[in-house]
């Protein structure tokens, strides 16, 4: 079986990449599972139902989201509405939202949830590494196998969980710092292992914002506006083979622009 995890949809180049390229890559790769994640993806900052809505017609079967969750005005109102919408599992319990989700395909069921790391990150959040833990215990018998997100910025803690996780999650796949890293893996217990799959928008960009302002606040300091660029707009993603014990067998990263 194949599971394609999209990395963080940034702004309407990203969405727009998605509804270009996912339906084509699904049919020519044997894609079962589509999972992006789309905290990115209104205007940068956050996400909207519509956008949710969009997203999932265009070809996700579900969304995660990680630190920008509630960026957008009224969204903790518009999640609860969302089926096949999952918040970040770690965040306090009194947070609206579904902590996991549970995708079903060809008779594989596939739970997705995503930990926000700790390590250089705002947000508050309880400890990743329990909360994975406890989820994976309470859902005993629900799943055949398990995708953990790690959203986070240190490699460290996302190298760290993946290796807490060995061989009770099929993959443990990072985002957030938005630019994909080299250590695509398969680990010790046949778990899939990427510390970040990379970011879905404009690469012609600083983590897909335009250039110039971004340089100008580096040099002087002023405040700027951070808009979406637009130029080489890709997807970047993880592919994981399994097999349907949730078991992985090989991982890639993907790397895919418009012209596909």
């Amino acid at each position: 079986m194949k599971l394609l995890f999209i990395g963080d949809i940034v702004g309407k180049p990203g969405r727009e990449i998605v509804g270009a390229v996912v339906a084509k890559l699904r049919t020519e790769r044997g894609i079962d599972f589509v999972i992006a994640n789309g905290e990115n993806a209104a205007a940068g900052s956050g996400i909207t139902s519509a956008i949710a809505k969009t997203l999932l017609e265009s070809g996700a079967d579900a969304l995660t989201l990680g630190d920008h969750v509630w960026d957008q005005k009224g969204f903790e109102a518009e999640i609860v509405t969302l089926d096949r919408v999952c918040r970040p599992a770690n965040l306090p319990a009194g947070n609206p939202g579904r902590d996991h989700l549970i995708v079903e395909k060809n008779s594989f069921r596939l739970l997705v949830f995503t930990v926000l790391g700790r390590t250089f990150m705002g947000m508050k959040a309880e400890c990743p590494f329990l909360c994975a833990d406890e989820l994976l215990k309470k859902l005993a018998g629900q799943y055949d196998g398990a995708l953990v997100e790690i959203h986070a910025e240190a490699t460290s803690e996302k190298q760290a969980l993946g290796w807490h996780l060995a061989g009770r999650a099929t993959a443990v796949l990072g985002t957030h710092t938005h630019v994909a890293t080299a250590d695509a893996a398969v680990l010790r217990g046949s778990t899939a292992f990427m510390c970040d799959v990379g970011m879905t928008g404009p690469h012609e960009s600083v983590l897909g914002r335009e250039i110039e302002p971004v340089l100008g606040r580096f040099i002087d300091g002023m405040p700027r506006r951070f808009e979406i660029a637009s130029g080489d707009n890709r997807l970047s993603a993880a592919l994981v083979e399994f097999d349907k014990s949730g078991r992985a067998e090989r991982i890639e990263w993907l790397s895919v622009k418009a012209t596909l």
